[in-house]
Formats: structure tokens, C-alpha cells, sequence
């Protein structure tokens, strides 16, 4: 948990709320804040499972992953490509829109180009190509005289080129998919304009309704594209696609895959676990005996067979 990116301290949230989860089960668990030297920590400590808790940018772009596979040691969410690809919005796009998943349109520009002038028509939304938690997101309105001038300020840190795409109105959703089945939608309210990070983890920042009230067919179609994107980036275990749905004109769009959402019991994915009767600390050893399982250990108890053993 922890780690380097700019979502370090939602990590540490994440991290505290799955290692307390682990511990009531039994587990015997090291609370690692993960630095450049985590493969030395790691090869020292010599564990059997990593409950990979980072967010943003080194611990969830593959790189940590690669760190692990190269350790051989079985952790949890997504593999290292699947990592790299849902990071990298350009790229992910990409792929989900090729299997056939709407997605919004726009493109990869160079951010000096975009703080000149309106590269889209607004209202658009600027935001990092490879950042979580809408770290460094802007909504340019309709009648927007300029383009946000954040973008070319000497604290920008977020890479040379930024996304810019339509901003779609509308709902804001979230589905997460576990095992590769999709859970249920929520919808999103924020308190704060948009769904940025202080909506996302300022207390009231947002109100969830877990199931969204939507139409049937809209609720499948989210599901639908949720599960494809998944599967199409090739991700595992836990993760959640975030979407948009213009309920005027009937338009859904996948915005992104996050492989590893927020963990804390009120985070979005728990949210929908908890819903379909999963409590928080299930889903947690269920993360943790997936990825065990996957690296290649066996005799690890499923859930419903739990105790103070299930985990080692």
C-alpha cells in the first residue's frame, strides 16, 4: 500500500481497510508502505500471497507487477500487460472499442497545444492519459472562453500529452466485475459539480444508489460493456469500469477499466459486492485466495469454507 503516485493516500485507506479485513480472518499480514526497494523488502520477508493495494501510476501500470512476477510471487488483480494496457487510456480505448464497446471519441494531444486553443468543440474534458482517482481532470464548459491554463503550469507532473474527449452529459456509473462477471450499476451523485477526487473521498462527497435506477435494458447493456472490457483488456480478479449515460439521447459510454478499485467497505466495487452478499472482509479473501490459487499453490480453503487457516 502507499506506493509513489498521486494516489497515495487513498492507497493507504485501501491497504489499512484489506490488511484489517485480512487479520480478523486469521491471516498473518506484513503492512508494507512500498518504496524502490520493495523487491529487497519482498524478497526478505519471502510472503505467500501480495495483496496489491496500490493505486495510480508504478503500482497498478504493471510495473509493481513485474516486480512480483519476476519475485514469483502470486499477487492479486490484474497481470502486467492487462495493468499497462487499462492505464494507459489511449491504448485502452483502443482495445475496448474494438470489442465493440462505445467509448468516447477525441484523442492524445500535446497539452501546450491544448492551453492555446479549443482543440474540441467544448464542452470537452481534458484529463492525464495514464492518472486514477480524476487526478488532474477538466470539464471545459460549453461557453468556455480558453482552455484550462493548469495544464502548462510548471506543477503539472503528468506527462507531456493529455486526453481531451467529448464531455458526455448525463449519469455517472460504475460496474464492477469480479471473476469476469459483472456485478451490478451504480450510480453516482456528486456533491461537488463532478466526480472529482474531492467527491470520490471527502466526506458527502457523493451518494451512491447501489442498484442504479435505470431502465432494464440499460442496466444489461452496462453490464454487457463492463464484462467485454474486461475480458478484452484481459484483466482478473476485481475490477470496475466507470461510464457515462445520456439519458436524453439514450447514449452509453465506457469511460475506463480501473484494475484495482478502491478497497474500503464503502468504496464502489465493495458497495456492489456487499449488495450481491458479499461482505467486505469475503470479498478481501476472495481477492487474496484468487491470486494465491493463481500462483500455482493449492489446498487454500474457498470461500465458505473459512478459518482462522484459509489463509497462510
Amino acid at each position: 500500500m502507499g506506493g509513489l503516485s498521486s494516489e497515495r493516500e487513498v492507497s493507504l485507506v485501501s491497504g489499512r481497510a484489506c490488511a484489517d479485513a485480512l487479520e480478523r480472518l486469521g491471516a498473518k499480514v506484513s503492512r508494507i508502505d512500498a518504496g524502490r526497494n520493495l523487491a529487497d523488502v519482498l524478497t526478505k520477508l519471502k510472503p505467500d500471497v501480495c495483496f496489491n493495494a496500490l493505486h495510480g501510476a508504478w503500482g497498478e501500470d504493471g510495473c509493481v507487477q513485474g516486480v512480483l512476477e519476476t519475485l514469483q510471487i502470486p499477487y492479486t488483480h490484474s497481470g502486467v500487460l492487462a495493468s499497462a494496457l487499462a492505464m494507459d487510456k489511449a491504448k485502452s480505448k483502443a482495445v475496448i472499442a474494438a470489442a465493440g464497446v462505445p467509448v468516447p471519441g477525441g484523442g492524445l494531444y500535446n497539452r501546450f497545444e491544448v492551453a492555446r486553443d479549443h482543440v474540441l468543440p467544448p464542452p470537452y474534458v481534458v484529463k492525464p492519459n495514464a492518472e486514477g482517482s480524476s487526478v488532474g481532470v477538466f470539464i471545459v464548459r460549453e461557453r468556455a472562453n480558453r482552455p484550462p491554463q493548469e495544464i502548462v503550469e510548471p506543477a503539472w507532473t503528468f506527462g507531456e500529452e493529455v486526453m481531451v474527449e467529448p464531455f458526455v452529459q448525463g449519469k455517472e456509473l460504475a460496474v464492477a466485475v469480479m471473476d469476469g462477471k459483472a456485478q451490478t450499476v451504480t450510480e453516482i451523485i456528486p456533491r461537488t459539480g463532478f466526480y472529482d477526487y474531492e467527491a470520490k473521498y471527502g466526506e458527502d462527497g457523493s451518494e451512491h444508489v447501489v442498484p442504479a435506477n435505470l431502465p432494464r435494458q440499460v442496466i444489461e447493456r452496462c453490464l454487457d460493456y463492463a464484462e467485454r472490457a474486461h475480458a478484452a483488456l484481459g484483466c482478473r480478479g476485481v475490477t470496475r469500469s466507470d461510464l457515462r449515460y445520456d439519458d436524453v439521447n439514450d447514449i452509453l459510454v465506457l469511460l475506463e477499466v480501473n484494475t484495482q478499485p478502491g478497497m474500503t467497505p464503502t468504496s464502489l466495487a465493495p458497495e456492489q459486492a456487499a449488495h450481491k452478499g458479499v461482505d467486505f472482509d469475503r470479498l478481501v479473501l476472495w481477492i487474496t485466495e484468487d491470486a494465491y490459487a493463481r500462483g500455482g499453490a493449492g489446498g487454500i480453503a474457498r470461500i465458505g469454507e473459512t478459518s482462522s487457516e484459509s489463509v497462510r
